[in-house]
């Protein structure tokens, strides 16, 4: 089977910064912003392109005013200790659309051995060194040390988000002085506004990759990548070198549009690497890109090359059809 056919997309519809992750227990847990941007979901399923099918689980709802009362985007669910965290961003409102966009980053915690199951407790907001707009915060593990990474707004830097990372001292708090590690500097990524978010991490071929996405969530969104030495001091911002060009783009030819803020996971047999996104099936949006509710989640096997370097190709065009 060709492996850019072997899942039909897309594998959830109206669900953007797809989140995946493969469980021991054999299930693939999912969770991504919904088109309301009201309420964290979770489901799972034996496969990929079983998720769609899968009954998903609303497990946390916004307030209705104050911190975590608005647009609730991009939850991602990890396995840490032998306990599940929910990572995701919230925006507060008075009423009005004060505050509606000042994003903070928050943790959820749960302890039972399935997470579509208990009650989830809220750990707070991670606090970082500036308070400030901050989002889509990433966790990963390497040689006994724990990090988070996150795009965060330094107040005295142009520009939207940058990605900084640190090591923490649990699931919910970081330690240390935050490390900046990127910032927009090519012109792809600086189209509409200047982004870098939505990090993914990725541990292959002695290389630790961090997937990001970048420019305005229209057609222009596209996914960047960073690249350090398994061996190297994360901490240190020159361990991180950026790719110049984008790695993953809108390709008119297959009909996708604004692919990007991805997660990796694997094959159902283990075999194979699987990059899940999110992009829509036409170009043209009315209003505000962000209240679009059509970013669907797509899965896609990709391939190395001899430099140990991830080949994502292209985003393959729909397999089924979708409801616009």
């Amino acid at each position: 089977m060709n492996n850019q056919n072997e899942y039909k997309n897309p594998i959830v519809e109206q669900r953007a910064d797809p989140w995946v992750y493969k469980h021991s227990d054999g299930y693939y847990y999912f969770t991504a912003s919904v088109p309301e941007y009201d309420r964290i979901e979770l489901r799972r399923a034996a496969s990929l392109q079983e998720l769609e099918n899968a009954t998903p689980k609303t497990v946390w709802k916004k307030y209705e005013i104050g911190d975590l009362s608005a647009n609730i985007w991009a939850p991602e669910i990890h396995f840490i200790d032998k306990k599940w965290y929910i990572y995701f961003a919230a925006a507060r409102t008075t009423g009005t659309k004060e505050g509606l966009f000042d994003h903070r980053m928050y943790v959820l915690e749960n302890d039972l051995e399935n997470p579509l199951e208990g009650n989830w407790i809220e750990k707070g907001q991670i606090e970082t060194k500036w308070e400030s707009f901050s989002l889509d915060a990433t966790t990963f593990e390497h040689l006994g040390v724990r990090y988070l990474v996150w795009p965060q707004k330094d107040p005295e830097i142009k520009g939207n988000s940058n990605l900084y990372i640190a090591e923490m001292e649990n699931p919910w708090t970081i330690k240390g002085e935050p490390v900046m590690i990127a910032t927009p500097e090519y012109d792809w990524e600086k189209i509409g506004f200047l982004v870098n978010e939505g990090p993914a991490v990725l541990i292959r071929n002695e290389k630790i990759f961090i997937a990001f996405s970048a420019s305005s969530t229209d057609h222009n969104y596209c996914m960047g990548l960073l690249i350090a030495s398994e061996s190297s001091d994360l901490l240190n911002a020159k361990s991180w070198k950026k790719h110049p060009e984008p790695v993953f783009t809108t390709c008119e030819e297959t009909g996708q549009y604004g692919p990007g803020h991805n997660s990796f996971t694997v094959s159902e047999d283990g075999t194979q690497d699987v990059i899940v996104y999110h992009s829509r099936n036409y170009k043209e949006i009315k209003g505000n890109p962000l209240y679009d509710p059509n970013r669907h989640a797509r899965a896609q096997v990709f391939t190395w090359d001899e430099q140990g370097m991830p080949l994502f190709g292209v985003p393959v065009a729909d397999g089924k059809p979708v409801k616009n």
